[in-house]
């Protein structure tokens, strides 16, 4: 059950839904629930959301927001990425606290991945 006032679920768009959920899928291990041709879900991943079908794409540089995903081991975790078709758009880089890197998926919204665990 949600909490009010606290984020309960996000929604990215997805220009070539088969291509991120099989990205999804083979990179963190997603489920899906389709909803027809034009939207599936996914939840138990931190954050329940879901892909709707469009040509436009969440990237940092139009000022979207950039959700974060948690690595135990960050070059595990980009070699999977890299090697599912995502692209590195911005390679590890150190801050205090951590290390991280911004990919993009096969639809383009990027994302990115941190860790609290040195190299």
């Amino acid at each position: 059950m949600s909490e009010h006032g606290k984020i309960d679920y996000v929604e990215f768009p997805a220009i070539d839904m088969a291509a991120t959920k099989a990205f999804f899928k083979k990179v963190f291990g997603w489920k899906f629930k389709n909803h027809g041709q034009e939207y599936t879900s996914f939840s138990d991943q931190g954050l329940n959301g879901g892909f709707y079908r469009s040509v436009l794409h969440s990237t940092t540089g139009n000022g979207a927001a950039l959700v974060v995903f948690y690595s135990e081991d960050l070059e595990t975790t980009q070699a999977k990425i890299e090697k599912a078709g995502g692209v590195i758009v911005k390679p590890t880089f150190s801050f205090p606290g951590g290390r991280r890197f911004q990919f993009t998926e096969p639809s383009g919204n990027e994302f990115a991945v941190w860790s609290d665990k040195d190299a």
